[in-house]
């Protein structure tokens, strides 16, 4: 599996658990993403995505979204897209 750096966390909501990602690098609904910190090591799917609170399948580099996980992520930890 290899991972390609596509952003990093600049927010977290724990109601509901929510990570705010900048992107560096395109992503899409469905990517498998690894977000990787201090304390952190969490890989998931991408099952929701939102730009400005509304639902996106789709976000360009340079994008803020904010991105449903299942569990706790911090300011500054690097978020990878995970490819075959």
């Amino acid at each position: 599996m290899a991972e390609v750096l596509i952003g990093t966390v600049n927010d977290f909501f724990a109601r509901p658990v929510v990570a705010g990602v900048e992107l560096t690098a395109p992503l899409k609904v469905g990517d498998t993403i690894r977000i990787k910190g201090h304390t952190t090591d969490l890989t998931l799917v991408v099952e929701s995505m939102q730009i400005d609170n509304v639902n996106v399948t789709e976000a360009a580099a340079g994008k803020s979204v904010g991105i449903k996980v299942t569990d706790r992520v911090r300011k500054t930890d690097v978020v990878y897209k995970v490819t075959a």
